[in-house]
C-alpha cells in the first residue's frame, strides 16, 4: 500500500507527540510516588519511554519509518533515504509534537501548559553523553534496518531504556526531545541554556554513525 507524504508525516506528529507525553508524563507521576527517591524516579521514567517507543515503532513503522527524532531523519538524508523535502517535513511534525506532548502531559496533571524548565544540565560530560548516545541509537537503527529490520522497535526501546542509566545525560539523543523538555520545568527538563550545546552533540553523534555505519553494512 502506497503511503503519501501527508500520511508519513502526520505518522511522525503523532508518535513524537505520544514520546513526550509519555516521557514528561512519566516524569511528574515519578517524581510524586517517588519522594526524594530519584533513582526509583529515574527507573519508573525509563520503562515508561522504553516501552512506549517499542509501541510506537510497532504500528508507525510501516508508515513513517517511526523517526520521532530529527537526527534520524538527517541521517536518513544524508544516506540517501529520503528526500531534502519529505526530511524538512518530518522536522517540523517532529518539533510541533514534541511540543504538543509535553503540553498534554502538563494538562493531564493540571499543571500550567507553558513552563520554561530551569534544569542546568551542562558540561563536557552531559555534551560527551549525548554524542555517546546520540551515536548508538543511529548505528542500532542502521545496524537492525540492514540485517534485521522486524528487531528494530524492540532494539531501540531496549537501547533507550539502557542508555538513560549508562550516559550522563540520561540520553537525551534526540533534537526534538530537547528543545520540548526545555519547555517543561518538570522532573525531565533541561534549561534552555543547555539546549544548543545536547543538540549540537546529538549531531556529531549522529553524523559518526552514519559514517561508520557506511562501512559496517555496506552492501
Amino acid at each position: 500500500m502506497k503511503v503519501s507524504l501527508a500520511q508519513r508525516t502526520a505518522a511522525e506528529l503523532l508518535g513524537t507527540a505520544f514520546l513526550l507525553a509519555a516521557l514528561v508524563g512519566s516524569g511528574i507521576m515519578a517524581a510524586k510516588l517517588a519522594g526524594d527517591n530519584a533513582a526509583l524516579a529515574l527507573l519508573c521514567n525509563t520503562i515508561a519511554t522504553g516501552a512506549i517507543l517499542t509501541v510506537l515503532i510497532l504500528p508507525l513503522g510501516p508508515v513513517s519509518g517511526a523517526h520521532f527524532n530529527p537526527a534520524v531523519s538527517l541521517a536518513a538524508v544524508l544516506r540517501g533515504d529520503m528526500s531534502a523535502r519529505a526530511t524538512a517535513l518530518y522536522i517540523a511534525a517532529q518539533l510541533a509534537g514534541a511540543i504538543l506532548g509535553v503540553w498534554a502531559a502538563h494538562l493531564m496533571f493540571e499543571l500550567p501548559v507553558l513552563q520554561i524548565s530551569l534544569t542546568t544540565r551542562t558540561g563536557f560530560g552531559q555534551w560527551f553523553a549525548e554524542a555517546i548516545a546520540t551515536f548508538g541509537l543511529l548505528l542500532t537503527i542502521l545496524g537492525c534496518s540492514a540485517r534485521s529490520p522486524a528487531a528494530v522497535p524492540y532494539a531501540v526501546g531496549l537501547y533507550i531504556t539502557s542508555a538513560y542509566w549508562f550516559t550522563a545525560s540520561t540520553s537525551f539523543a534526540n533534537p526534538a526531545v530537547t528543545i520540548a523538555r526545555s519547555l517543561s520545568d518538570t522532573f525531565a527538563g533541561i534549561a534552555p541554556t543547555g539546549v544548543i550545546a545536547f543538540i549540537a552533540a546529538q549531531l556529531v553523534g549522529m553524523l559518526a554513525a552514519v559514517t561508520l555505519g557506511r562501512w559496517l553494512w555496506r552492501e
